[in-house]
């Protein structure tokens, strides 16, 4: 059997190798958060670069669609082109029909008196 002076002098030895273990860990522990901090500023970059890209975007689709905005009141005053024409259209059709039917009922007035 070991004295106790043995004992104890082994107990230290396994103390000393548990503080070894510890103090790397501590090491690795340490160590990995300076990595999560490198890898968080890292996305953070990427993410900024990746909100620019999106921001680009949305001016584009602002311009685009102040562009559409503007060809909107351009089909507008078109449309109401358009309908200015149709109602000219319209009133000359029923100007040309009534001739039509005046002169019709004219050359009939015409056949029926001479014969």
């Amino acid at each position: 059997m070991a004295t106790l002076e043995e004992r104890v002098a082994y107990l230290e030895g396994q103390m000393a190798d548990q503080v070894h273990i510890f103090a790397a860990i501590r090491d690795s522990i340490a160590g990995l958060d300076r990595r999560i901090d490198r890898f968080e500023q890292h996305m953070e970059a990427r993410f900024d670069a990746v909100d620019r890209r999106f921001d680009a975007v949305d001016r584009r689709f602002v311009a685009v669609d102040r562009r559409f905005e503007g060809m909107d009141h351009r089909f507008e005053g078109m449309d109401h082109r358009f309908a200015g024409i149709e109602d000219k259209m319209s009133r000359q059709f029923l100007w040309v029909v009534g001739i039509q039917i005046t002169t019709l009922m004219t050359v009939m007035a015409v056949v029926l008196s001479r014969g």
